[in-house]
């Protein structure tokens, strides 16, 4: 058994992710192991880990460990850092590739530059508004525009993307690093809520997002699409229509379909660099 584990860096508009390829030895690591990847004084420093697992639907399984040493079940910037290790490694171009993950099996069409894959658009599937992890789950009504239990003055939109959300829209960007925390662990969220601040501009969206088990990030990719969901939902801005959403990292793309059913994300992607850690025990 080998004493050390080949990781790469990998980043969505500064959301930083760890990738480790476990096709070959088919076992994941756990939630201390992450906690102390992503550790920037201790580890190697990032937003999550992505582990990559055989599958036998897709090119590979991805898994999101948060840097809290949770699950998540979908990250949509993580998913492009995952698209162009996968791509990259594999000696061709192809135009499109399946990844499953925990919100399916998600079809991502590459785009090449002079260093391999540069952008990547991702078929994000539905957006839902009923779903078990979101307050819809115990209500069987959807949670739209709706005032926010125990936060007077604050109303929402929540979105499964394969992962919970909850958008606030028209809420200043400078509330996320002190009502983030807090909603983040709302009653209504059985598994915890990442949380959009959202302001609505005339060509797109400013949205600065706390994201469960991470806190803020730079950019966040299903975080983007909720927003854009909302926005379209709450007719600010147009379906069916590229929107650009900026986040502190940068700008991503969003279509949004007027009946829901299957969310683009468009985004850059890039590698860091790649290195050696001790292995985990007992793989």
């Amino acid at each position: 058994m080998s004493t050390t584990e080949f990781f790469f860096k990998y980043h969505g508009l500064g959301n930083d992710f760890i990738v480790l390829d476990c096709r070959q030895s088919g076992g994941d690591i756990d939630a201390e192991y992450s906690r102390w990847l992503c550790d920037r004084r201790r580890g190697v420093g990032a937003d999550g880990v992505l582990s990559l697992l055989p599958s036998e639907s897709g090119m590979a399984r991805m898994v999101v460990h948060n840097a809290d040493g949770s699950v998540a079940e979908m990250c949509g910037n993580g998913l492009r850092c995952a698209v162009k290790y996968l791509v990259d490694h594999s000696g061709e171009k192809p135009e499109h590739i399946d990844v499953e993950t925990g919100a399916g099996l998600l079809s991502c069409a590459p785009g090449y530059g002079q260093d391999g894959v540069a952008e990547v658009e991702v078929s994000m599937g539905p957006a839902r508004l009923v779903a078990s992890n979101l307050p819809s789950g115990a209500s069987g009504q959807p949670f739209v525009g709706a005032p926010v239990p125990g936060h007077s003055g604050l109303r929402g939109y929540a979105v499964n993307m394969g992962n919970p959300h909850l958008v606030l829209l028209d809420q200043p960007l400078e509330d996320a690093g002190r009502l983030g925390p807090e909603l983040e662990r709302h009653p209504g969220f059985p598994d915890r809520t990442n949380v959009e601040f959202v302001r609505v501009d005339k060509d797109g969206l400013t949205v600065v997002v706390w994201e469960r088990g991470c806190g803020l990030t730079q950019a966040c990719g299903t975080g983007a699409c909720a927003a854009a969901v909302a926005a379209v939902l709450a007719k600010r801005l147009p379906a069916d229509a590229w929107l650009r959403v900026t986040l502190p990292g940068g700008d991503l793309r969003i279509r949004v379909p007027s009946d829901l059913s299957d969310v683009r994300l468009r985004g850059p992607v890039s590698f860091v660099f790649t290195g050696v850690v001790p292995d985990l025990p007992g793989r």
